[in-house]
């Protein structure tokens, strides 16, 4: 008897069923202007979902080259206005998972963007160096994942590991991590006097210090890991893994961090018990721990990387901090941390590897429970989270592609993650 396939599996498939034609689209989401360059809420990001299904033959290269055509069909977004999720890195990113699903198209393409994506990081680093030369404080998108220097390095380690711009933006990285001095008080690197959304904030007299993969140090502390696993290395990238892991371990609480540090809890001499909160891939445990697990394999510490699988591990079956997690996407759902710990089990220890497949296992039965029809989910979730990649349905379908089957990856499509 053939075994049926995952029921989340199902629901990825149909998923990518309902998107598989570009003009389908409803015109409240294909009529926005960033749809065309946007990896985060546009067409390159379904893109992704259609080429990494081609890559691993669940999929027609015909719905994956569709997609390509609608993200490919305006001049792309250079310079200040782009960044990992928007513009010309995105679309290298997207065109280089492309290339790695069929080796040998977009090459000029490619090339093109490499010059781009590249000019564009010596740009940022300039900033960043001159920002730290007058002794200011950094803004998030300086160096996060979505619009910083963490985001624009990923392209740069999978395009050009051995070139010079990706060593300039890990040093950026390596000098971010260097403690400041502002007001009279001592400041790690990477605090910024916005809030959370890179905007002045009254609820955050003073700023703070980010933890999160998406927007905080967990973004660089991952790269600077990445790189140093593929043998790129700068002076000070070890130290900088260290303070941040330092940092980190500092405001730990239990199997959880803060999503941020505020100036009251620099001043406070007690800080209260983290009320349960989602360990999503963007904030929380699960981009925290990830980053940590990377982190420990490229330095070669085994006590690190126990302790980083063993609260990853331990944090994905806590029914409490589950119950924070609403939704099913790549960002902050269940999918998203069904990949995070499929992705955490392949670099685990043995022991830690059958915990993080169990709670994988867990979180896929989360996405698609019992006697739920594939396709009534897949459009309900459609109808209502859209068909993005980072919020949406086609995040969703992607990221439940490789835990449902077991298998790996067969493009580096989440190094837009730094979870790959």
């Amino acid at each position: 008897m053939t075994p049926q396939p995952h029921p989340a599996l199902r629901l990825s498939d149909r998923i990518a069923e309902l998107l598989a034609d570009p003009a389908a689209v409803p015109a409240a989401w294909s009529s926005r202007p960033q749809w065309r360059q946007s990896l985060a809420h546009g067409a390159p990001g379904i893109a992704l979902l259609h080429i990494e299904r081609a890559a691993t033959g669940r999929g027609p290269w015909a719905n994956a080259r569709a997609w390509l055509a609608v993200a490919a069909g305006l001049p792309v977004t250079r310079g200040a206005d782009s960044y990992l999720y928007y513009g010309a890195p995105a679309l290298a990113h997207t065109l280089a998972c492309a290339a790695q699903a069929r080796p040998g198209s977009y090459r000029r393409a490619l090339d093109h963007l490499d010059q781009v994506v590249a000019a564009d990081a010596v740009r940022r680093c300039e900033q960043a160096e001159a920002r730290i030369e007058r002794g200011d404080l950094p803004v998030l998108a300086e160096f996060d994942t979505i619009r910083g220097l963490a985001g624009v390095g990923a392209v740069l380690l999978v395009r050009a590991p051995d070139g010079r711009t990706i060593r300039r933006v890990l040093t950026c990285l390596v000098h971010l991590t260097y403690d400041v001095k502002h007001d009279g008080e001592v400041l790690p690197g990477w605090w910024s006097l916005d809030g959370p959304s890179g905007e002045r904030d009254e609820r955050f007299p003073g700023g703070h210090a980010n933890t999160g993969l998406a927007h905080g140090i967990a973004g660089p502390l991952a790269l600077l890991a990445l790189a140093l696993r593929r043998g790129v290395e700068v002076d000070g990238q070890r130290a900088a893994i260290r303070t941040v892991l330092t940092w980190l371990k500092r405001w730990r609480d239990g199997h959880a961090w803060p999503y941020w540090i505020t100036a009251a809890d620099l001043a406070g001499p007690d800080r209260r018990p983290l009320v349960p909160q989602r360990p999503s891939w963007c904030y929380g445990t699960a981009g925290v721990a990830r980053a940590r697990q990377l982190a420990a394999l490229a330095l070669g510490d085994q006590h690190l990387r126990h302790d980083a699988e063993n609260t990853l591990a331990t944090v994905l079956v806590d029914p409490t901090v589950l119950a924070a997690t609403t939704d099913l996407s790549a960002c902050h759902g269940y999918a998203g941390l069904a990949h995070i710990a499929h992705r955490a089990a392949a670099d685990a220890s043995p022991r830690n590897a059958a915990r993080l497949r169990s709670a994988a296992a867990l979180l896929l039965g989360a996405t698609q429970p019992p006697r739920t029809d594939p396709d009534g989910l897949a459009q309900n979730l459609l109808a209502t989270a859209g068909p993005a990649f980072l919020e949406g349905a086609a995040g969703t379908a992607l990221a439940l592609l490789a835990p449902a089957t077991g298998t790996a990856p067969a493009t580096r499509w989440d190094a837009c993650l730094l979870t790959f």
